[in-house]
């Protein structure tokens, strides 16, 4: 059977034109990337609601799903909490697969023909970040020593460089050539010159102080990314200011520690990144909110201010300004990304990660039962680190997609005037899922990197935490998480999809 060109053929073949001093090592890091990627997909067929699986039966060291069509897929026993690439084939039948392209196509299960060509594009994109950077140096078994740690925030942010931990798409770009991406990924370290779209002030929405700067008479100056000025917005922009992009891609570190989250109507990983209209206007309310939390937690959480937002009532020509995390450093501190942490080495002492998931579970519980579920996953959560690697406090950025329970706030006397209605819930289940799916099994998982590790950490951790409803779920309930592969294969759904993991605390 004739197959058409994978998308690894088609940016290898980029790669050689554009890009030809990065063509050898782009080549030696395609098996890695299809095993990482491989991996990430294999824990979604484990454990994910998949209405194709009939049934998983461990065999052995292995584990065997059967399908309702009557094929059987074999692989590894799957650690769901794993984050290295320890799936270097699975077999349909009596087929072994290396790629996760060729295995999703294959399968041909409802709604998968356009997600195998995402994961085919996450692959290739994968050996294109590694690369770009050492292996030893994005593993964290060298220049991990504080004396080499970067000295700006958005140094960290280079050296992610595999994106999601536990998502297939973990690198997916689709629409982004292979130039594009050396020129805007924050692990190929470029430098991005905004562009700048003037409105008329009377046909924008402004939320916050918009700076002067970004002014020009009547008119306000929306700061644009480049890739969506020439594929969206299909025009020219004025000169903005030169940004280092972070690694949500679509945030940029501008000069005078300010963070410039731009629209970027691509879909990566899961989502497509443009920013509402609604979020514009919430945004200064959600900014005061997060202040007052943080005020209750003594001292062990700040959250960053929203300090302007302006959108010409579009989702597609919006930019939200946020101060960025390291203005919470004192001299000598450090303020990393939990997604950079593996770059340090810090997360191989269990002392170390026991005293991290501590800090990580008294914030996020603390705040839970004032209230405020934080999405608080390995991007929106920084971690401040003394001169000498120790976990002080946290940082916590990006409050749009928090949840908040108004019955919980009222009893602690916390107003919740102005917050959006869809940020709303008093479930427990809602709020619960927001929390432990992205801190335990986000940030705290993907530093530990294996069940068996994230137990022990977690062990130490929760036996000097005050033992509350919230706290009990946590330690005897399975963890729940977003169904991400559930979630790319359902065109009919909206929102958050969820699955359930072996508690991590039991996990053997």
């Amino acid at each position: 059977m004739h197959r058409p060109p994978s998308a690894a053929t088609e940016v290898a073949d980029e790669v050689a034109a554009v890009r030809p001093a990065l063509a050898a090592r782009f080549t030696a890091e395609r098996p890695g990337a299809r095993a990482a990627v491989l991996s990430r997909l294999w824990r979604a067929l484990a454990f994910e609601p998949l209405p194709w699986v009939e049934d998983r039966e461990r065999s052995g060291d292995g584990l065997v799903l059967r399908l309702r069509d009557g094929r059987r897929l074999t692989g590894p026993a799957a650690d769901p909490y794993r984050t290295d690439a320890y799936v270097p084939v699975v077999r349909l039948d009596e087929v072994a697969y290396d790629d996760p392209e060729r295995l999703l196509t294959d399968l041909a299960v409802p709604h998968s023909a356009s997600f195998a060509a995402e994961l085919g594009h996450s692959a290739a994109s994968l050996a294109l970040s590694r690369a770009a950077q050492p292996r030893a140096a994005r593993e964290g078994t060298t220049g991990n020593h504080p004396d080499e740690w970067p000295d700006s925030g958005w140094g960290w942010e280079q050296r992610v460089v595999d994106g999601h931990p536990y998502h297939p798409g973990c690198r997916a770009r689709p629409g982004f050539s292979v130039a594009e991406q050396l020129a805007y990924g924050p692990e190929h370290g470029p430098v991005v010159e905004l562009g700048l779209v003037p409105v008329p002030a009377a046909r924008c929405l402004v939320s916050g102080a918009w700076p002067r700067e970004l002014r020009d008479g009547a008119r306000v100056l929306v700061p644009v990314h480049p890739w969506q000025a020439a594929h969206v917005l299909k025009q020219s922009c004025e000169a903005g200011p030169a940004a280092h992009p972070l690694m949500s891609l679509r945030t940029l570190a501008v000069p005078g520690s300010v963070h410039v989250k731009t629209a970027l109507s691509a879909r990566l990983t899961s989502s497509v990144r443009d920013i509402s209209v609604a979020s514009i206007a919430a945004s200064a309310d959600l900014s005061s909110f997060g202040a007052r939390l943080a005020a209750r937690l003594d001292g062990l959480l700040h959250v960053t201010r929203t300090l302007g937002a302006a959108t010409a009532h579009s989702p597609d020509l919006a930019a939200v300004l946020r101060e960025a995390p390291e203005v919470f450093a004192s001299p000598g501190e450090h303020v990393v990304p939990v997604a950079a942490l593996a770059t340090t080495g810090l997360p191989r002492s269990p002392a170390w990660l026991a005293a991290f998931a501590r800090l990580a579970l008294t914030v996020g519980l603390r705040a839970l039962e004032l209230g405020v579920a934080l999405e608080a996953h390995g991007q929106n959560l920084l971690v401040v680190l003394s001169a000498t690697g120790d976990p002080l406090r946290l940082v916590y950025r990006d409050l749009a997609d928090i949840r908040v329970s108004p019955a919980r706030l009222a009893r602690h006397g916390i107003a919740a005037q102005g917050l959006p209605t869809r940020v709303l819930t008093d479930e427990p289940l809602a709020l619960r899922r927001k929390l432990f799916g992205s801190l335990v099994g986000g940030a705290l998982a993907a530093t530990a990197g294996s069940g068996p590790v994230l137990r022990e950490a977690l062990a130490a951790a929760v036996s000097e935490l005050p033992r509350t409803e919230d706290l009990v779920a946590l330690c005897e309930e399975p963890l729940p998480v977003k169904a991400l592969t559930v979630m790319r294969t359902s065109p009919g759904s909206t929102g958050d999809l969820w699955t359930e993991l072996p508690n991590p605390l039991r996990w053997r």
